[in-house]
C-alpha cells in the first residue's frame, strides 16, 4: 500500500471527511485530495503532523508494510461493526417502545369500555360533557406514560449496552 492509499484508509478509519483532516493540518481540502489520489505529496512538516493525527509513525506513512496493512483494516472493521450493533441496539429498543406503547393504549381502552359499559348508564348518563373530559384526561395520561415509558427506554445508554454484549 502507497501513502496515498494509506492516508486514505487511515483517513477514513478515524472517520474524518477531506475537509476535517485539512482543517487539522492546517491545508486546503484539494490538498488532501490531491494527497489521496497520489497527485501531490505532502511536505515534511505535513507529514509529521498527519502520524500525530492518526497516531501512527512516519515510518508506517512512508513505508510499505503488510502488518501495518492489516491493523488499520482491522480498526476499521472494528468499528464498522461497533456502530453496526449500536444500531440494532437503537432499533431494538424503538421497537421494545412500539411495544410498550401499544401495551399501554390497550389498557387504557380497556379502562375505557369498562367505564362505558359499567359507569355510563349508573353514573354519567346525563352529563355528557364530564364523562369527554374523563375520557380525554385517561387518554392524556395514557400518552404521558407512552412518552415517558419511550423517553426512559430510548435514553442513551448505548456504551453500557454494546460493552455488555
Amino acid at each position: 500500500m502507497d501513502f496515498s492509499e494509506k492516508l486514505l484508509t487511515l483517513r477514513k478509519a478515524r472517520d474524518l471527511t477531506q475537509e476535517e483532516l485539512a482543517e487539522k493540518l492546517n491545508v486546503s481540502r484539494q490538498s488532501v485530495s490531491k494527497w489521496e489520489s497520489g497527485q501531490a505529496v505532502p511536505e515534511l512538516d505535513k507529514i509529521v503532523a498527519m502520524s500525530a493525527v492518526f497516531d501512527v509513525t512516519t515510518d508506517y506513512l512512508l513505508k510499505s508494510s503488510e502488518i501495518d496493512d492489516l491493523s488499520v483494516k482491522t480498526e476499521m472493521l472494528e468499528k464498522q461493526q461497533e456502530q453496526m450493533l449500536a444500531r440494532e441496539l437503537r432499533q431494538r429498543k424503538v421497537r421494545e417502545c412500539i411495544l410498550y406503547g401499544i401495551v399501554i393504549y390497550l389498557v387504557y381502552f380497556a379502562v375505557y369500555f369498562m367505564e362505558r359499559g359499567l359507569i355510563w348508564d349508573y353514573i354519567f348518563w346525563e352529563t355528557d360533557m364530564r364523562w369527554g373530559a374523563i375520557v380525554m384526561a385517561e387518554f392524556l395520561a395514557a400518552t404521558a406514560a407512552v412518552v415517558f415509558v419511550c423517553a426512559r427506554k430510548l435514553k442513551g445508554r448505548y456504551k453500557k449496552d454494546i460493552e455488555n454484549k
